[in-house]
């Protein structure tokens, strides 16, 4: 077996460039990782496929002429397609000075492991405060109430009366409150389901809602299979996270407004501590104003909200049906782009 069949079946990202730094191999892990063909880039220099630092590139070329080895730790690596790697790299002279061989491990997957775990614990330490506050408010507003209703009975006056029915309204909307926190108690009906028949029901609630104010804007997969879903808890999620983006968007008068609906098959993904080959990727995207940059990290926990009339409850309801789906939902947000992705497993899935 040559190096190149050696390399080839390794999971490792790896390199091999002459000593003017022209690709002279390149292993299907690394084509994957830098979203290149071998075939097409092959005598290429190495450096056309990533930017880094110029101190870096100086590091790189010194260890050719050194002949000496070196690992970097969290380098930021920016790709040709625009995208972004976080990365370590390890950079080895081969014998005879005949060129160096990069070895690299994507970070990328790994922190973002690390901040779903943190952001998942988090939110679930959250919901469970906020279920235990709302047990507790339940318990004296059921008293409140029954009290403003007996008092009603006694009272003759009419004026009287209206004062302990604002008592038993108002308790009554503390209590839906309350619900709202408590967010869906009951069990997922999981059936086979079109994930762009969630999506048409949608377009349509939105479409009625607010006419043609907002453009919808479809992007869709049509080869993704069906997948196990509780469809009517799914398009409340979602509807919540597309309802969000339309208050945004008509609260701050944006121009040209659109909201994306975009569905892809995501491949090697892991939601939590479970490894899934194929997951459903749901994208809802928006031209508005953007989430603020202090509650863009909190803003799936209870009673967080940017709006000056919301309640906060919406994402973090979309946030516990995505996870009792085995799901996951994040958020990117910019002015003028704003991204809910929603992962949702296609399969069985594997622990890590």
């Amino acid at each position: 077996m040559n190096y190149q069949q050696l390399l080839d079946s390794l999971s490792t990202a790896v390199v091999i460039v002459d000593p003017s730094l022209q690709l002279m191999h390149m292993n299907p892990a690394a084509e994957n990782l830098l979203a290149v063909s071998r075939a097409q880039v092959a005598n290429q220099s190495f450096l056309e496929f990533f930017q880094e630092s110029d101190e870096a590139i100086e590091t790189l070329q010194q260890a050719l002429q050194d002949h000496h080895l070196y690992t970097k730790r969290r380098a930021c690596w920016l790709l040709p397609n625009g995208s972004q790697l976080t990365i370590d790299y390890s950079v080895t002279p081969l014998a005879d000075e005949e060129g160096l061989a990069i070895e690299i491990q994507p970070l990328d997957r790994l922190l973002r492991i690390s901040r779903e775990e943190a952001l998942l614990s988090a939110q679930e330490t959250s919901r469970n405060l906020a279920r235990n506050m709302a047990h507790e408010i339940k318990n004296p507003l059921g008293g409140i109430r029954g009290a403003a209703q007996l008092l009603a009975k006694e009272l003759d006056s009419e004026s009287l009366k209206d004062y302990t029915q604002v008592i038993i309204d108002e308790a009554d909307r503390l209590r839906n409150l309350v619900d709202r926190m408590l967010g869906p108690n009951q069990p997922l009906q999981l059936r086979p389901c079109n994930i762009h028949e969630v999506l048409e029901r949608i377009i349509a609630v939105i479409h009625a809602e607010v006419g043609q104010r907002i453009v919808l804007e479809k992007d869709y997969d049509p080869s993704i299979p069906d997948l196990p879903i509780d469809s009517e808890q799914l398009i409340q999620a979602l509807l919540n996270v597309a309802r969000n983006a339309v208050q945004a968007i008509l609260e701050s008068k944006t121009e040209n407004a659109k909201i994306i609906l975009r569905s892809r098959i995501q491949r090697q993904f892991t939601i939590g501590q479970r490894f899934h080959r194929l997951v459903v990727r749901v994208d809802i995207i928006d031209n508005g104003p953007g989430i603020p940059a202090d509650i863009l990290s909190h803003i799936f926990y209870p009673m967080i909200t940017g709006r000056a009339n919301g309640t906060g409850l919406g994402l973090a309801i979309s946030q516990q049906l995505i996870s009792q789906h085995g799901g996951l939902i994040e958020c990117d947000s910019n002015i003028g782009n704003t991204q809910f992705s929603i992962y949702l497993p296609l399969g069985k899935a594997n622990e890590q």
